[in-house]
């Protein structure tokens, strides 16, 4: 089944099926032959195996996301923090995956896959005494550690949360980072319905 819907969503890839190694077989390993054959360049060769490469890593992924029974989500769920002075910035009043719990912080109402995508830009300015550092954290463990205050940086990436989850974006000292160019948000992606 999943064959098949490879190739119904990447009827290109039907290529890779069709291949023919016979071609390599009668490369020559030495000097140009008799006919003047010659052998493409390793640039080439380069590209080319890197193609395929990409190609079945993209096919891997999209077989992961097809064949594995996800629940898409009825409705968009987007909450987002920042940057300073905006407050939460969410479509409807309180989406019904997610509730804001304070500045920076949200309690996940939903289980599901969330994507957290965001930046941190560092006051190059500070001068206090404490080590830059910025912590992504869910139920207060840090899944993102950002330690690099010379460069803006993002944060965030793909996360399995469950209902009750509280994740928050935090500062080792409140003025290690510019607010007004910091923020974070997090989209529901799907509601995954594995069955036993």
């Amino acid at each position: 089944m999943c064959s098949s819907l490879v190739n119904v969503c990447f009827p290109q890839l039907s290529f890779l099926q069709r291949m023919n190694l016979s071609h390599l077989e009668n490369m020559p390993l030495g000097h140009s032959s008799p006919q003047r054959a010659q052998r493409p360049s390793w640039k080439k060769w380069l590209l080319y195996s890197t193609t395929v490469i990409l190609l079945l890593l993209c096919s891997f992924s999209t077989l992961i996301f097809t064949c594995l029974p996800l629940k898409t989500v009825n409705g968009p769920c987007i909450a987002k923090f920042g940057p300073l002075p905006s407050k939460w910035q969410m479509p409807s009043p309180e989406p019904s995956c997610v509730n804001k719990t304070a500045d920076w912080r949200l309690k996940i109402l939903q289980n599901g896959l969330y994507l957290i995508y965001g930046q941190v830009a560092p006051n190059t300015a500070y001068k206090g005494r404490a080590p830059f550092e910025v912590l992504l954290r869910k139920n207060e463990d840090p899944i993102q550690a950002l330690t690099n205050n010379s460069t803006i940086q993002n944060v965030g990436g793909a996360y399995e949360f469950h209902a009750g989850d509280v994740i928050d974006l935090i500062f080792n000292a409140e003025h290690q980072v510019l607010k007004n160019n910091t923020y974070w948000g997090i989209f529901l992606l799907a509601n995954p319905q594995f069955i036993s």
